[in-house]
């Protein structure tokens, strides 16, 4: 998806930390947890795990252990995982109602060409272990084959572009989004790629100096399974080569400026602008040689890639090119290779001690390749309409709390004030799932051939995307399976989308006390609500294309106030030596402080006037911000978390309860007068 190469293209509320490479996704998952009794909320008796607090710490020198300390000291880290906590439990929950869809699907032989067919041949082909291992690497030889064949480096460019219809990184990737500055229109954006580790700062930083190490064994045992000679030869010349290819790649806080992503070029200009890469041939394989332009994201990275493909020898870039093969296709392949995949990309880079159970493997892979088909029955089964009108209601009240917010902003103009009420006016929310779900008749899957079904889907999604070039933007299509954890906002269709499967505890609960739930979900939903009005949403005008609709006044102003939020999180230091990169996370920090804000003013306004109960002791604000807190149970091995903090655009789950710092209510509502999170008054950050 384009995500890789805009990372602002969406944002999203999600705090998983990187996973290994692959041909289809594969999200985290976690035990399942038990469904509630009905009319009863899952969470203690309205709807806060009581227990799971630590009310000897006060709320202002820890939230987050005040509301979850003794979860966070009694609870371990399943094996199988790198990081815990509320989203964990959820995508479990949907892994395991995914596995019951998946695994009928495989026993019912469905009729040749059906959905049911798909599905359930994509699983049976990965969960048969015994033909995986007989075929060895055999699957990858024609395309083994076709690097060999590389003589010059127009043959390399060919084969580029032919990687790149596999979903296989190289230094020069392409994918189809909306044009940023014309959202009625497609677009091809060419950007950076190509490492093997997470980021640049990976062949650098000195912190990393042990990864590195085991990385380039890992290369070298990877390229021995595949049967190459002399292995750790060809494994420093890789990794040597990654390194160069890693020095010219932006930044990650450098990529999320959008509007630097957004340079066009002419595709008969691409050989003058950036030399020594046969771009006509990367083109035609990549099936993009009839386009008049692209967008380059990176250009500077992009010219630096072309030139090492001259200055590099042919026998590294083949050598290169098969270990990206070899390791994109690795959960697929012979146990060998899974195993080692899994000890460096799991238990190295996410310090992961078990790999998940095959069957999980095999959902992830299914919902990787068909999530829509699965998503279609998922809902049918799992969400009820109850939900999605309760939600309705919750959304409706939060854009309603967010324009009150935006008329009485102190420190915007009034002409841009306008234009940001008419853009939030102008909001899709999409709750649960699409109104109308993917077509996969033109989808090829055979029962046995576990790569080939793996290869052929990803060039399914991606001919998918290429037929949108020229015909209209369609604003029905979703980003995620209704089965994922997680929401996001995309600038460019002006929406926030809410999928089926977070829309339960601890975000969502439709017998919970409503305080709970507007702190849980309620914020989730401001969250997404202010993504298009943070420091890059805020580049997209209110018909959602990119464009300066904000008067220099206006930007000053709001530059001042988030530099603030930069220095705040930038001092946080989750991990001795490592603190988070505020730049980075700059956009997510802004939207849980405009998020929390408003789901407070929605939770008020829910309210009518009257005076919020007092329950089990808690006055209506306290459980606010209890279920504000308890969303964010959340923990993580060490070397996930470093990861998170080099590579992740969000503060880390555990440190995401500090907004509340900045909020007067908090102060007020536990009677916080000093602690570690204590900022006297003109301190505390005020965006929205």
């Amino acid at each position: 998806m384009i995500k890789h190469i805009l990372f602002a293209g969406v944002a999203s509320l999600s705090i998983a930390a990187a996973a290994a490479p692959a041909f289809a996704a594969q999200p985290s998952t976690a035990p399942a947890a038990a469904m509630p009794a009905q009319g009863k909320p899952q969470l203690g008796t309205w709807g806060v795990d009581l227990a799971g607090m630590d009310k000897s710490v006060k709320p202002g020198d820890s939230f987050f252990n005040y509301v979850n300390g003794t979860w966070d000291r009694t609870t371990e880290i399943p094996a199988d995982k790198s990081t815990w906590g509320g989203f964990g439990i959820l995508r479990d929950l949907s892994d395991e109602r995914s596995r019951a869809i998946i695994e009928e699907a495989a026993g019912a032989n469905g009729a040749p060409g059906t959905v049911q067919q798909k599905v359930g041949d994509v699983y049976a082909s990965f969960m048969d272990e015994a033909a995986i291992e007989r075929a060895g690497t055999a699957p990858l030889h024609p395309y083994l084959a076709k690097i060999d064949a590389i003589r010059t480096t127009s043959d390399l460019a060919r084969v580029f572009g032919e990687l790149n219809r596999m979903g296989i990184s190289t230094p020069i990737g392409a994918a189809v989004q909306q044009d940023l500055k014309d959202n009625t229109q497609y677009a091809v954006y060419m950007g950076q790629g190509g490492i093997g580790l997470p980021d640049r700062d990976y062949y650098s930083d000195a912190k990393y100096a042990d990864t590195r190490a085991k990385y380039l064994t890992h290369v070298g045992k990877m390229l021995g399974l595949a049967g190459l000679s002399d292995p750790a030869g060809r494994a420093k010349r890789i990794y040597d080569l990654e390194t160069k290819i890693a020095a010219t790649h932006w930044t990650r806080a450098e990529s999320r400026q959008i509007d630097k992503l957004y340079n066009p070029m002419a595709t008969g200009s691409l050989a003058g602008a950036m030399p020594g890469f046969d771009w006509n041939a990367y083109l035609a394989a990549a099936s993009l040689n009839t386009l008049p332009q692209v967008i380059v994201t990176q250009p500077s990275a992009l010219t630096a890639a072309a030139k090492l493909v001259t200055s590099e020898s042919l026998d590294t870039w083949k050598d290169y090119l098969r270990f990206r093969l070899v390791s994109s296709a690795a959960g697929m392949l012979p146990k060998a290779f899974v195993d080692e995949n899994f000890a460096f990309y799991g238990n190295t880079l996410a310090g992961t001690p078990q790999i998940k159970d095959r069957w999980k493997r095999g959902a992830d892979l299914v919902n990787g390749s068909l999530g829509e088909a699965v998503g279609e029955l998922y809902v049918a089964r799992h969400f009820t309409p109850d939900a999605k009108a309760k939600m309705d209601v919750l959304v409706g009240n939060l854009i309603k709390a967010m324009d009150v917010r935006l008329a009485n902003l102190a420190w915007m103009t009034p002409a841009t004030k306008a234009k940001a009420r008419a853009k939030l006016a102008a909001f899709t929310p999409k709750i649960g799932y699409p109104d109308k779900w993917r077509d996969y008749s033109s989808l090829r899957i055979v029962r046995g051939d576990a790569v080939g079904n793996a290869l052929r889907a990803t060039d399914f999604e991606y001919q998918r995307n290429l037929d949108k070039i020229g015909k209209p933007v369609d604003r029905s299509e979703w980003g995620m399976t209704p089965q994922t954890v997680n929401a996001y906002a995309n600038p460019l269709l002006n929406e926030i989308v809410f999928p089926a499967a977070i829309l339960q505890p601890p975000f969502f609960d439709a017998y919970a006390d409503d305080a709970v739930n507007y702190g849980a979900i309620g914020a989730v939903i401001g969250h997404e609500i202010s993504h298009h009005f943070d420091d890059q949403g805020s580049k997209f005008d209110p018909n959602g294309n990119l464009s300066v609709w904000w008067s220099a006044e206006d930007i000053a102003k709001f530059k001042t106030l988030t530099d603030q939020v930069v220095t705040q999180y930038g001092a946080y230091e989750p991990l001795p030596g490592s603190k988070v990169n505020g730049a980075l996370t700059l956009g997510e920090n802004i939207a849980d402080l405009a998020g929390l804000t408003i789901a407070y003013d929605a939770y008020k306004m829910s309210l009518g006037g009257r005076p919020a109960p007092v329950i089990d002791g808690f006055t209506g604000d306290q459980r606010f911000f209890l279920g504000y807190g308890q969303v964010w149970r959340t923990k993580y091995r060490d070397a996930a978390l470093q990861q998170q903090l080099t590579t992740g655009p969000h503060t880390p789950g555990h440190f995401r309860p500090n907004v509340v710092r900045n909020f007067d209510p908090w102060y007020k509502a536990f009677n916080v007068r000093d602690g570690k999170l204590y900022l006297p008054p003109e301190q505390r950050v005020k965006v929205w």
